[in-house]
């Protein structure tokens, strides 16, 4: 293959590794903003360090759990799709080889290739493996390199919990008369950190995104913590 092919397969490598790190930062973002809001609504209504800390883990527990669950069943839809797609494409390729071979010299050709040059080039691939071919230009798969279920749940799990952790830790660690105050500024520095890391790997205004992070974070907590205090004055 070309160095250009060469390095289109490099960035492509280099932007599933953004995806997934850019997945992870959001989901880490998802746990301290969903703990954040469970223990501090909690500790409107009580000074409890024990109510507060079971608050805290079945938040997180339950958060994480069902991360890992939405993103294995997600992926596991989406592995069975390609998988559904490469076997079809298996089959047209035994069954109907030269339509097959004029359909990837139309794909090249429509990326800018002459209608001599995609020709040759997908005769090339054809003879070099004619599926991987197919999957990577027409359907954008590589048939290697199918995600993992497994994988993404597992990343899911981990990403939320440690989220998760700081504002848990946070509410439970200092003293009664701190709780909050530690609680509110830790979350809030982390929410800066996560909408500037996702912003700036998804090449977007970094500013804006910070504020929203920002902004819907402490919203969420000062809602949850009004009605923990509306709650705990009513002795409910």
């Amino acid at each position: 293959m070309t160095d250009q092919t060469h390095d289109e397969a490099h960035g492509g490598g280099i932007g599933a590794r953004l995806n997934w790190l850019r997945a992870a930062v959001l989901g880490a973002n998802d746990g301290v903003v969903s703990t954040a809001g469970i223990v501090v609504g909690v500790a409107g209504a009580t000074d409890s360090r024990a109510a507060l800390l079971t608050a805290g883990l079945s938040g997180l527990l339950a958060g994480s759990m069902s991360m890992a669950a939405g993103e294995y069943v997600s992926v596991s839809t989406q592995r069975d799709s390609e998988k559904a797609a490469l076997a079809q494409e298996k089959r047209e390729l035994r069954e109907t080889p030269e339509a097959e071979l004029a359909e990837l010299a139309g794909l090249l050709e429509g990326k800018g290739l002459s209608a001599e040059l995609a020709r040759e080039a997908a005769e090339q691939l054809t003879e070099r493996d004619a599926l991987r071919a197919h999957a990577e230009v027409e359907l954008g798969i590589d048939p290697d390199d199918l995600t993992s279920p497994w994988q993404a749940g597992g990343a899911s799990f981990l990403a939320f919990t440690v989220g998760a952790l700081l504002p848990l830790l946070a509410i439970v660690l200092p003293p009664a008369s701190l709780r909050l105050y530690v609680t509110v500024l830790s979350v809030l520095a982390a929410l800066i950190l996560t909408g500037w890391w996702s912003a700036r790997s998804g090449a977007a205004p970094v500013r804006a995104a910070v504020v929203r992070n920002v902004a819907g974070g402490a919203l969420a907590m000062a809602v949850t913590y009004a009605a923990g205090a509306l709650l705990g004055a009513a002795g409910v």
